[in-house]
């Protein structure tokens, strides 16, 4: 498969891994509500937040979506990432300017995205599928990233937005679209469990009731197929002794006794007179919706005008956002990826349209289980005053620029700033690290899963995984305070742990048994803080 270089490449590929784990912080006075629906905003460098929220949810993901930044050379972003080259240090230690002369700017957002996307990968969960949206700045190379880290067989579409209603004479040709990019983590998959686009109104219009069927509204569907199949060749006669054929070029579109079956149950009209071609009745409620195209109009998803004056409905004022998404076109993204009760990640949060439209749906359908969001945004001043608020008055309802209260449409949600790293410049446990941070990043680095919310207990045992327990002696969890009781693994220690019938993995300060008890005992120790994995 072809590949895409670049200059920083081998700085980047594998920086997602020297990212260091950092702790998540509440800032209650930020919170939505009583935060027990799952609903989470984080303030910080997406690539830290991404890496310290791994262990609460790597493969728990439904749907990702991101709006990065499209390099169009006018704007400036300031993702300096600490990587480990002097080239790529001097380069993303600035800020991007306006450098169209060069090429320079692409190799740049190359090394900004790609640590990212190589995260975000490790979230979907294995029916997940991520959609990017991007611009012409950036879609070619995007689409060769993706297919270097997701694999080219999981593609499914590039949607074409039509991000514009009226004319744009500016250019040579005028720029009207942007595209949303889509890979699944197991196409098959998707194309099976993805949703229809629901019909709307007007498109139900053409559903009618022609002949009072107590069933309700219905419309005929032209009994034909294209091709030619002998037992789909036979003739029909209508209740008015008309004689039909299949038209040249075609054939009825089932077998006869299908055919008969169906006329049976009603389920064949001939039209008003009782002579017209065999059409097959569909009933309004039978229709599940159509099969989403890769073409999506403004007027089904919105466009950046929309998305403009929704912004300006909410704060009263115009916020700095060139291409602002709609939240119809995220609406409609999230009922084709998602179902009621899944987790949704948008790591470039920006203005918040992402965690509107999920409350948008979760409202539509209140007798099932919420959507949940994440939603990381940078800028501390943009994740305070624009992300968490505008997805608050949402929530909480507010009075639009206009005039005229919006309702409440509920929802919460808890908002996290990134903490200190797990561990000190020396390498050592900090002494402000809880047991629970501690064994979250223990069981997670261990098994490469998530330690479950309901298993953070106060106990050694942190839980079991593929036939394996794990264990964790550490801020004198068994009740000894002193230096070193409690953290050291010593027949004392030994009995007091719960027991586990198997292999037993136990991170602890130092072990004073001996090899053969430790055979006999079936015990693996990593030494803390030395054997714990640090990224």
């Amino acid at each position: 498969m072809p590949t895409l270089n670049w200059i920083g490449k081998e700085a980047v590929v594998n920086h997602h891994q020297q990212v260091p784990f950092h702790l998540l912080k509440d800032v209650p006075e930020l919170a939505c509500g009583e935060p027990g629906d799952g609903n989470l905003i984080v303030q910080g460098d997406n690539l830290v937040a991404l890496k310290a929220l791994l262990p609460y949810y790597v493969g728990q993901v439904k749907c990702i979506y991101i709006d990065p930044p499209y390099n169009t050379g006018n704007e400036g972003w300031a993702y300096n990432d600490n990587v480990n080259s002097p080239v790529i240090r001097e380069w993303l230690g600035k800020a991007i300017g306006k450098e169209g002369e060069t090429l320079d700017r692409h190799d740049r957002w190359l090394c900004m995205m790609y640590p990212r996307l190589a995260l975000l990968k490790r979230f979907l969960r294995r029916d997940g599928s991520i959609w990017i949206s991007m611009d012409d700045s950036e879609a070619a190379l995007l689409r060769v990233v993706m297919d270097e880290i997701f694999g080219r067989e999981r593609f499914i579409a590039c949607n074409v937005w039509q991000k514009r209603y009226s004319r744009e004479n500016r250019e040579a040709i005028g720029d009207v679209h942007e595209y949303l990019l889509v890979y699944a983590m197991d196409p098959e998959r998707f194309k099976a469990t993805r949703n229809r686009i629901p019909l709307t109104e007007e498109q139900a219009r053409i559903y009618k009731n022609l002949t009072n069927d107590p069933k309700g509204r219905w419309r005929g569907i032209p009994m034909t197929a294209q091709g030619w199949r002998p037992n789909q060749m036979y003739e029909i006669e209508t209740p008015a002794g008309v004689v039909h054929r299949p038209p040249e070029g075609r054939c009825w579109s089932m077998i006869e006794p299908e055919f008969k079956k169906l006329c049976a149950e009603g389920r064949i009209y001939f039209g008003k007179d009782g002579k017209s071609q065999p059409s097959v009745i569909r009933y309004l409620d039978e229709v599940d919706g159509f099969v989403p195209w890769t073409w999506w109009p403004h007027e089904e998803v919105g466009h950046t005008d929309e998305a403009r004056k929704e912004i300006q409905g909410l704060f009263k004022t115009q916020t700095a956002f060139d291409t602002p998404k709609p939240t119809r076109l995220l609406e409609r993204v999230l009922q084709i990826a998602t179902n009621p009760g899944d987790l949704i990640l948008d790591s470039f949060a920006g203005s918040g349209t992402t965690g509107h439209a999920v409350l948008n749906l979760n409202q539509a359908v209140p007798e099932q289980a919420p959507r949940r969001f994440i939603l990381v945004e940078m800028e501390p001043k943009i994740a305070r005053e624009v992300t968490a608020e505008r997805v608050r008055r949402v929530a909480e309802g507010y009075t639009h620029a206009k005039g005229g209260d919006m309702a409440s449409v509920g929802g919460t949600f808890r908002f996290c700033e990134l903490g200190e790293p797990l561990f000190d410049e020396s390498g050592k446990i900090r002494e402000t690290v809880r047991f629970a941070d501690l064994a979250r990043h223990v069981y997670f680095t261990e098994t490469g899963e998530p330690l479950p919310r309901e298993r953070v207990t106060k106990s050694p045992f942190i839980g079991a995984c593929r036939g394996v327990g794990i264990y964790l002696l550490y801020n004198g969890i068994l009740g000894d305070k002193s230096a070193q009781g409690g953290n050291v693994l010593t027949r004392a220690v030994l009995a007091k742990l719960p027991s586990f019938e198997g292999q037993k993995v136990i991170y602890c300060a130092g072990c004073l048994l001996g090899r053969g008890r430790l055979q006999a005992e079936r015990i693996i120790v990593r030494q803390t803080p030395y054997e714990i994995k640090v990224s």
